[in-house]
Protein backbone atom coordinates (compact mmCIF):
# COMPACT_ATOMS: atom_id res chain seq x y z
CA UNK A 1 0.00 0.00 0.00
CA UNK A 2 1.61 3.29 -1.04
CA UNK A 3 2.21 5.96 1.59
CA UNK A 4 -0.08 8.40 -0.26
CA UNK A 5 -3.07 6.13 0.35
CA UNK A 6 -2.20 5.98 4.05
CA UNK A 7 -1.86 9.77 4.08
CA UNK A 8 -5.41 9.97 2.70
CA UNK A 9 -6.66 7.64 5.44
CA UNK A 10 -4.87 9.65 8.16
CA UNK A 11 -6.32 12.90 6.79
CA UNK A 12 -9.83 11.47 6.71
CA UNK A 13 -9.65 9.97 10.21
CA UNK A 14 -7.91 12.99 11.76
CA UNK A 15 -10.06 15.45 9.79
CA UNK A 16 -7.05 17.54 8.75
CA UNK A 17 -5.08 18.21 5.60
CA UNK A 18 -1.94 18.68 7.70
CA UNK A 19 -0.66 15.13 7.23
CA UNK A 20 2.44 14.25 5.23
CA UNK A 21 4.54 11.12 4.74
CA UNK A 22 6.49 11.72 7.96
CA UNK A 23 3.63 13.00 10.13
CA UNK A 24 3.32 11.06 13.38
CA UNK A 25 -0.30 9.98 13.79
CA UNK A 26 -0.31 10.52 17.54
CA UNK A 27 1.50 13.87 17.42
CA UNK A 28 -1.03 15.03 14.81
CA UNK A 29 -3.93 14.47 17.19
CA UNK A 30 -4.60 10.76 16.88
CA UNK A 31 -5.34 8.40 19.73
CA UNK A 32 -5.81 4.66 20.10
CA UNK A 33 -9.50 4.80 19.20
CA UNK A 34 -8.79 6.69 15.99
CA UNK A 35 -5.91 4.30 15.28
CA UNK A 36 -8.42 1.43 15.15
CA UNK A 37 -10.29 3.34 12.42
CA UNK A 38 -7.06 3.63 10.44
CA UNK A 39 -6.37 -0.08 10.86
CA UNK A 40 -9.92 -0.90 9.74
CA UNK A 41 -9.51 1.28 6.65
CA UNK A 42 -6.23 -0.46 5.79
CA UNK A 43 -7.89 -3.86 6.03
CA UNK A 44 -10.82 -2.66 3.93
CA UNK A 45 -8.66 -0.99 1.27
CA UNK A 46 -5.68 -3.33 1.19
CA UNK A 47 -6.66 -6.55 2.95
CA UNK A 48 -3.72 -6.38 5.35
CA UNK A 49 -4.38 -6.71 9.06
CA UNK A 50 -2.01 -5.03 11.49
CA UNK A 51 -2.09 -4.96 15.27
CA UNK A 52 -2.31 -1.80 17.31
CA UNK A 53 1.23 -2.55 18.54
CA UNK A 54 2.51 -2.59 14.95
CA UNK A 55 0.72 0.70 14.31
CA UNK A 56 2.28 2.28 17.41
CA UNK A 57 5.73 1.14 16.26
CA UNK A 58 5.13 2.63 12.78
CA UNK A 59 2.98 5.73 13.34
CA UNK A 60 3.80 7.64 10.14
CA UNK A 61 2.40 6.98 6.68
CA UNK A 62 5.88 6.20 5.30
CA UNK A 63 6.83 3.74 8.07
CA UNK A 64 3.38 2.16 8.04
CA UNK A 65 3.57 1.64 4.27
CA UNK A 66 6.94 -0.10 4.71
CA UNK A 67 5.50 -2.32 7.43
CA UNK A 68 2.56 -3.29 5.22
CA UNK A 69 4.97 -4.12 2.39
CA UNK A 70 7.03 -6.35 4.69
CA UNK A 71 3.90 -8.16 5.93
CA UNK A 72 2.51 -8.81 2.47
CA UNK A 73 5.73 -10.20 0.96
Amino acid sequence: MPADRIIDIFRRVLETDGVHADSDFFETGGDSLLATRVLSAIVRDHGTELTIAEFIESPTPSTLAKRIESVTR
